[in-house]
């Protein structure tokens, strides 16, 4: 069975995080789909990648959340987050490429 690319789940992390919070109006249910995909990426990054790459892969998770809200305020919500989504599902990808290589 085929497994989900881990850039699939920092998107659905990412994207859906967002889109519940706004759906919903609940803030939290938006984090708490942000941090299941995202642990559930960190876990697949550790697993295939390292260590290294995995907190380098989750820092850079976090990091386009924080980075998405002053985004926001210069090219809109929707835009920013798929911007940073996109940036993160990049770097995923190439990270298991590279590993693939190995």
């Amino acid at each position: 069975m085929p497994t989900v690319p881990t850039a699939a789940l920092a998107a659905v992390g990412l994207i859906g995080g967002y889109g519940t919070a706004r759906l919903t109006g609940r803030r939290e249910l938006g984090g708490a789909v942000l941090a299941a995909a995202g642990a559930g990426a960190a876990y697949r990054w550790h697993r295939r990648s390292g260590a290294g790459t995995a907190a380098a892969l989750t820092g850079l998770y976090l990091a386009a959340f924080g980075g998405s809200h002053p985004l926001a305020k210069k090219i809109g919500a929707w835009p920013s987050v798929l911007a940073v989504t996109g940036a993160v599902a990049v770097a995923a990808t190439l990270a298991e490429r590279r590993t693939a290589a190995v």
